[in-house]
């Protein structure tokens, strides 16, 4: 009996989007809430249910009303982990085989059960999208980067320009090689499309074209994203008379710099430029009572001076520390100006005491944890820190990015993210604080939608140019924000987590996701069995009939190896990694493979091992019987009476024309 009834546990925001998620692989969906919603987030909700069921999940007799002997997988998403949790194990009990998918952030926890239990993954929602909102942040051309086995691979947005050295003289097929695949192509005048594979392989790179591929990189670090921080922005190295301009510059900048620190810093400069100003007063007054009295050591005029400076006008004068004659007064002027040392000298040494009483008071008991500055510009500003934020804020920490941090939270734990600059407040001073004007990226995930959508405002008021990226959880909200903010990305936190989810149901491991064009990108692993729709296919037709791109094979016991070779016939037992959207899963999962349109004719051959290569190559690259490539090869010219995808029927022509085999590649309805 094939299974195709599918439960889900809580109809909350999540829930409502795995519903919709499953309905796009034409499956039945049975639904059990605890109150009968008043409204959906999801329009048309209860349409896309067979059967809502208003009750406690974890009680026997409701699960048993949900049929759930019958159902393939059982989505467990309310918001209560114990919840989940306990109805993970009623169900278990009811159901030895059914595949269970939790929502659950208790990470030892979720291990020890996938092994008490069987057939059982947990994921967290929030953490899901954390990696897509800080790819967006980033705005650079990486797309996705993730690890397989210990090797990283990226996939990159690439604008070709003029001095590229692809263009002109390539074409789009001489791209693909053991580390690089492409993805998707556009020219200056089209949009990207929404699907992989759907691009021209005799296609001439051109500046303006646009291109998606992914690609393998073995000494791929995070180090290895590009740092934004000004200070290491602006380091040189001067050598010679030659750069005192460039020397003269770098100060100049390091001046501005100093003197346009945040407030947090404020109390640094100024105690800097008082003690500057003591310095120069000091050494003033000693110069002078030493110009006016010759005949006193330089040590005595010094320690007047110091004196004075602490506050002992009356110490100096009127004990004649000095030693001044009657004759030979001081000047009056001089009198006054060491009357103002005095004061002045007071004021000073008291704001001295108090920065050098703060600093050690924050040494000894470590009351503040010292956070860095607050960078001035080219910066990415996390405005939220919640699970969420701290999560995204981590990432692009490890890319070596330039950050601050913003929450309006007073009770945030302040030894959380202890190396991000960190700012608490409200709203409007905030951003203030945070050189929002000047910053690179925004990224906007407080918890409060409206306050969301009320930050993402002021940052489009204060900085249009600026990268912005949106977090949302209704879905109606996230089509109003796309409208209101084109050039934005705009995420929906439960829409993304809902299809790890829902392609998680089907028995696959999502191992990772990343954005593409608009829509999420699920990089899928699959353990081929026997009746399995991908088994005994090659990969070309894993690829192009599925519409999904293959990065990674391995037969047991040999290694894994990235980006492999499209004419590999997968078998019982492989493991196969494969990027692929909601479609390309759905498409997997019923065997819904694109029609083959094209055949190729084998016109003529140059020699005799032309013939005897030509047939390895074509059932290699095609597929076919070994003894039918020969038939044809021995009988020119002749058609292949083996359909071929249209990538695959052109990749056998190339090859055969290496071999001095003259093909053509012929579309079936010209046959027929």
């Amino acid at each position: 009996m094939v299974l195709d009834r599918f439960l889900v546990c809580g109809l909350g925001s999540l829930g409502q989007h795995c519903v919709l998620s499953l309905k796009e692989f034409g499956v039945r969906v049975i639904a059990i809430e605890q109150i009968q919603p008043q409204s959906w987030e999801i329009p048309n909700q209860l349409n896309l249910l067979e059967r809502l069921i208003i009750g406690d999940c974890r009680q026997n007799h409701i699960l048993e009303q949900a049929k759930i002997s019958e159902c393939r997988a059982a989505l467990i998403v309310t918001s209560n982990e114990q919840v989940n949790i306990e109805t993970a194990l009623a169900i278990r009990q009811i159901d030895p085989q059914i595949r269970l998918v939790v929502r659950s952030a208790k990470a030892n926890l979720n291990e020890l059960l996938s092994k008490q239990l069987g057939n059982f993954i947990a994921y967290e929602p929030t953490e899901l999208p954390a990696q897509a909102f800080a790819l967006a942040a980033l705005g650079t051309e990486t797309l996705g980067f993730f690890n397989l086995d210990g090797e990283w691979l990226k996939v990159i947005q690439c604008e070709i320009k003029n001095n590229h050295p692809w263009t002109y003289n390539r074409l789009l097929y001489e791209l693909n090689s053991r580390t690089r695949r492409i993805l998707a192509h556009a020219n200056s005048a089209d949009s990207l499309p929404q699907n992989f594979h759907i691009w021209e392989s005799e296609t001439n790179i051109n500046p303006g074209d646009t291109l998606i591929y992914i690609e393998t990189a073995t000494q791929f670090s995070l180090q290895g994203f590009p740092t934004t921080n000004i200070s290491s922005a602006h380091t040189k190295t001067f050598r010679g008379f030659a750069d005192i301009p460039l020397l003269y510059q770098h100060l100049q900048q390091q001046f501005i710099h100093f003197w346009q620190l945040n407030l947090q810093q404020q109390i640094r400069r100024v105690a800097i430029i008082y003690g500057l100003l003591l310095l120069v007063l000091l050494l003033t007054n000693t110069l002078l009572y030493e110009h006016y009295y010759p005949g006193i050591p330089y040590s005595s005029a010094f320690f007047a001076s110091v004196l004075l400076l602490l506050g002992g006008y009356g110490d100096v004068f009127g004990g004649n520390l000095l030693q001044v004659d009657a004759q030979n007064p001081l000047p009056i002027w001089l009198r006054f100006f060491s009357l103002a040392l005095s004061l002045v000298g007071t004021a000073l040494v008291g704001i001295l005491y108090g920065f050098l009483t703060e600093k050690l008071l924050s040494r000894k008991f470590q009351l503040v944890k010292r956070r860095p500055p607050i960078p001035q510009q080219d910066h990415i500003v996390i405005v939220g820190l919640g699970r969420v934020g701290q999560r995204v804020a981590t990432l692009l920490h490890q890319f070596k990015q330039s950050l601050v941090g913003v929450t309006f939270n007073p009770d945030f734990n302040s030894t959380l993210l202890s190396e991000l600059p960190l700012i608490v407040g409200n709203l409007s001073e905030s951003l203030v604080l945070a050189n929002i004007s000047e910053a690179k990226s925004v990224v906007v995930v407080t918890d409060d939608e409206i306050l969301n959508l009320e930050v993402a405002l002021m940052v489009q008021a204060k900085n249009p140019d600026s990268y912005l990226v949106i977090r949302t959880s209704g879905q109606r909200l996230s089509q109003h924000l796309m409208a209101a903010f084109p050039n934005a990305q705009v995420l929906g936190m439960y829409a993304v987590a809902a299809q790890v989810f829902a392609g998680a149901a089907f028995g696959e491991n999502i191992i990772n996701l990343f954005r593409f064009n608009g829509q999420t990108i699920l990089v899928t692993e699959y353990q081929i069995e026997a009746g399995d729709t991908l088994n005994e296919l090659l990969l070309s037709e894993v690829a192009l009939g599925y519409g999904v791109v293959p990065i990674l094979h391995q037969r047991k016991p040999n290694s894994s190896k990235l980006i492999p070779s499209d004419d590999i016939l997968l078998a019982v037992g492989d493991r196969l990694v494969v990027l692929a959207t909601i479609e390309g899963l759905q498409r997997i999962e019923v065997g819904n493979k694109h029609p083959k349109l094209w055949l190729v004719k084998v016109e003529s051959s140059m020699s005799t091992q032309a013939n005897f290569e030509g047939a390895n190559t074509i059932s290699r690259i095609s597929g076919c019987p070994l003894n039918v490539a020969r038939e044809l090869m021995n009988n020119l010219p002749g058609v292949l009476n083996f359909p071929l995808y249209k990538h695959q029927g052109q990749r056998l022509i190339r090859s055969l024309g290496k071999l001095q085999v003259i093909a053509a590649l012929i579309p079936i309805s010209a046959i027929n």
